[in-house]
C-alpha cells in the first residue's frame, strides 16, 4: 500500500514531537509538510534531515498555515494532524472544517502514543491555559525535591525557533549557556529562573534523546510544560495549574481540559487576586470532570524592587508575551503591581509601537494597554526596545519572568516585579510529592 500522505499542523513544538515519536520511522505515512502558526517567523524553514530521519533525506518543508488548503490539494493529502496547543474548541473545529471540506481526515494524537517513558520518576507540571503560573509551580516543585536531597533535571517544553539541526538536545546550566544557544527572550524567560535556582534545564527538538541525557544526571525528571500542552513524558505525578482570572477556560481549550481530566493534583492559582466567584467556578469545574484530583489553592504574591517609585506615576506595564497574545490574559504581575501601589495611570503603548510589535497588536487586538515582551528574534527585540523608549511614561514596570534590562537598554526609570507560588491551603506541594521522595 502507498503511504498515507500527511500534513502536521503546528507551532514549532508539539508538531515536531508528534512527528518524532509517531511518524519519523513509520513507513505507513509520508509527512509532506508541516504548517506553522502562533509564533512569528517560524515558517519558511525545513525540518532538517538530521532530525527527520532516513525516510526524509531532504528534510520536511515548513509552510505558513495559510497555505493549508493549497498543500492538501497539491499533495493529495489524506490526513492532517493538529499538533499545537492553547487553542479554543471553536478554533480547533474551524480548522477541522477546513480540512474535512477538502476530503482529508482531521486527527488528534493521544497521550499513549506520544508520551515517552523515562527510566526515572517524572513529575509533570502542565496547565489549562498559557499564563496560569506553571513557571513558579515548577520552581516550587524543584525546590522541594532538591531540599529532600534529590537531583532534579527540568525538561522544558520545546521552543526551537533557531537552527533546528543544532537544537536537537540542549542543556542549560549557566547564564552563559543562554548566549551559547542564541536564546530568544521567550526561551530565556523559561530557562533563566531555573538556572538562577540551580536547576539544570534541558530542551530542544528531540525529546527521546533529551530524556536519555537528563536521566544521566537526575534522580527525578521535572517536565516544565508550555502553553497548555500535554506532557511529552508519562508522569508518575501529574500537576495541572488553573487560573480563576479566566474561569471556564479550563473546560473550553485544547488540550487544557485533557490535562485537567488526567491530573493527579490541580492547583487553583492566583486566589489572592481573583474574585471569589471565579475561584469557586474553577473548583466546581475541577470536581465535575476529575472528582478524584487533589486540589491545592495557591497565591502568586508579587515582590517589587522599589514600590514607592510606582505611586502616582504614569507607568508602562510590560508583561510576558505569550501570556498576553494567545494566552488572552488581561492582567499580569506588572499590572497587579501598578494597581496595588497606586500608579496614577497605565500608559497605552499602541501609539508608540514600532515594527513587528505593530503586527502583534494587529493580530491580537484585544491585548489592550499592556505591552507584550515579544522577542522571538533580533528584530523583535530591537522593536521592543524602541517601543519602550518611545513611550511617554514616568516609569516602566517589568512584569516578565526575566529582567529585560539585561537584554535591552531601557532609557526610562524602571522597576521589576517577581513572583513565586505560595500555597494557601493543605495539602501542600511538598505533601503531594512525599510518595515520590520515599
Amino acid at each position: 500500500m502507498k503511504p498515507i500522505k500527511t500534513i502536521i499542523m503546528g507551532a514549532a513544538g508539539r508538531d515536531f514531537h508528534n512527528f518524532n515519536v509517531v511518524y519519523r520511522h513509520n513507513e505507513q505515512y509520508e509527512v509532506v509538510a508541516f504548517t506553522a502558526t502562533q509564533i512569528p517567523d517560524i515558517e519558511g524553514r525545513n525540518y532538517p534531515p538530521a532530525l527527520a530521519g532516513a525516510l526524509y533525506p531532504e528534510g520536511i518543508p515548513i509552510y505558513d498555515e495559510n497555505e493549508l488548503e493549497r498543500l492538501i490539494q497539491e499533495h493529495h493529502v489524506e490526513e492532517v494532524v493538529f499538533s499545537y496547543s492553547d487553542i479554543s474548541y471553536d478554533y480547533v473545529m474551524h480548522m477541522a472544517s477546513r480540512v474535512l471540506a477538502l476530503g482529508a481526515h482531521f486527527k488528534l494524537l493521544g497521550g499513549e502514543q506520544t508520551m515517552i517513558r523515562s527510566t526515572k520518576p517524572v513529575v509533570s507540571v502542565c496547565a489549562v491555559r498559557t499564563g496560569c503560573g506553571k513557571s513558579q509551580t515548577t520552581r516550587k516543585v524543584a525546590a522541594v525535591l532538591k531540599a529532600a536531597g534529590k537531583k532534579v533535571a527540568a525538561i522544558r517544553h520545546p521552543m526551537p525557533y533557531g537552527d533546528l539541526a543544532k537544537q536537537g538536545v540542549q542543556r542549560f546550566a549557566t547564564l552563559e549557556d543562554l548566549q551559547k544557544h542564541d536564546c530568544t527572550i521567550e526561551e530565556m524567560e523559561e530557562y533563566e529562573p531555573h538556572i538562577n535556582q540551580g536547576t539544570v534545564v534541558f530542551a530542544g527538538a528531540d525529546y527521546e534523546a533529551i530524556a536519555r541525557e537528563a536521566e544521566k544526571e537526575a534522580d527525578i525528571i521535572l517536565w516544565d510544560g508550555g502553553n497548555n500542552d500535554m506532557s511529552f513524558y508519562k508522569p508518575d505525578l501529574a500537576i495541572v495549574v488553573t487560573d480563576p482570572h479566566r474561569p471556564g477556560h479550563e473546560l473550553a481549550y485544547y488540550p487544557g481540559e485533557t490535562n485537567l481530566i488526567m491530573a493527579d493534583v490541580v492547583i487553583i492559582n492566583k486566589v489572592d487576586t481573583a474574585d471569589h466567584q471565579g475561584v469557586e467556578t474553577v473548583r466546581n469545574n475541577i470536581k465535575a470532570v476529575n472528582p478524584g484530583a487533589v486540589i491545592i489553592e495557591g497565591a502568586s504574591p508579587i515582590t517589587v524592587e522599589d514600590s514607592d517609585l510606582i505611586t502616582g506615576k504614569k507607568v508602562l506595564v510590560v508583561e510576558d508575551g505569550p501570556t498576553l497574545t494567545h494566552g488572552e490574559m488581561k492582567i499580569g504581575a506588572g499590572m497587579v503591581a501598578a494597581e496595588k501601589f497606586n500608579a496614577a495611570e497605565t500608559v497605552d503603548p499602541r501609539p508608540f509601537l514600532v515594527g513587528k510589535l505593530q503586527e502583534t497588536f494587529a493580530h491580537y487586538p484585544k491585548i489592550g494597554t499592556l505591552l507584550p515582551a515579544m522577542g522571538y528574534g533580533d528584530e523583535q527585540i530591537q522593536d521592543l526596545e524602541a517601543t519602550i523608549n518611545n513611550t511617554e511614561c514616568d516609569l516602566v514596570i517589568i512584569g516578565t519572568p526575566i529582567d529585560l534590562r539585561r537584554i535591552i537598554d531601557i532609557k526610562h526609570p524602571s522597576v521589576r516585579v517577581t513572583y513565586d507560588l505560595e500555597e494557601t491551603s493543605t495539602p501542600t506541594v511538598a505533601d503531594v510529592l512525599q510518595p515520590l521522595l520515599q
